[in-house]
């Protein structure tokens, strides 16, 4: 089992008149090569949950199991290099460094690696063209559009092959055809092996993968496996 969370809250302000539950006893399972959408309306707890799977938070209550491992008992730096090296991540702010080009934000996670510049630079070229951008790879964040820039993200993450892709609405800022290339290319991912996790409010989105958990106020209300002529309907209509 890849993932493997037990009883999780997330809790601000504990105790006080301010608490907020945005996690609240949730259990979930996903395993290796899963293609899965959390599905929640704003403040249902769904990035909360993204944060917490993908290593960048941690739960005030229950227990983690990431490849069987207990992710409270990895070191930090061990975790980092979970991070860096085992998930891409597309973040719905986009998090691009401001003075860096789109390919320098693409390269960046790759230099961490160590990886050897001619492989960096290959990949680095081949991701921005397959999400439109063979001709902004110069350009800075704010020289872009919102789509654009959310389309620098999607090549970040996805410019290493990650074998765990995260993706908090990665077609939020981009019109349809743009959106739905995007989601055929994470499908593509899938198919060949990446373990995807979508995080969307959008249930027409939501369908494109194979299961649907859906969250609100912080807790798992259904988990439901998507039919392929649901999926085939997003994937080859004209719209996602």
């Amino acid at each position: 089992m890849l993932i493997d969370i037990r009883r999780v809250s997330k809790i601000y302000n504990e105790g006080k008149e301010s608490e907020v539950r945005a996690l609240d006893d949730v259990s979930l399972r996903i395993d290796y090569g899963e293609c899965t959408t959390i599905l929640g309306h704003s403040g249902s707890g769904k990035s909360t949950l993204m944060n917490i799977l993908g290593c960048l938070d941690i739960p005030t209550y229950g227990d983690y199991y990431l490849a069987g491992e207990a992710v409270s008992e990895i070191p930090p730096s061990k975790l980092s290099s979970i991070r860096n090296r085992q998930i891409g991540f597309i973040f719905q702010g986009f998090n691009l460094i401001p003075g860096l080009t789109a390919y320098e934000n693409v390269e960046l996670p790759l230099i961490y690696r160590g990886m050897p510049r001619g492989e960096r630079h290959d990949l680095c070229v081949q991701s921005l063209a397959e999400v439109g951008l063979e001709k902004r790879m110069d350009h800075r964040p704010t020289e872009l559009s919102g789509g654009q820039q959310q389309r620098v993200a999607i090549a970040r993450a996805l410019a290493a092959k990650p074998p765990i892709i995260m993706a908090d609405e990665p077609t939020g800022n981009l019109d349809s055809k743009a959106g739905a290339d995007i989601m055929k290319k994470l499908i593509s991912m899938n198919d060949n092996g990446s373990t995807v996790i979508l995080i969307t409010h959008d249930l027409h989105l939501a369908k494109a993968a194979k299961r649907i958990i859906t969250i609100s106020d912080g807790k798992i209300i259904s988990d439901e496996p998507v039919s392929e002529d649901e999926r085939r309907a997003v994937l080859e209509g004209d719209a996602v």
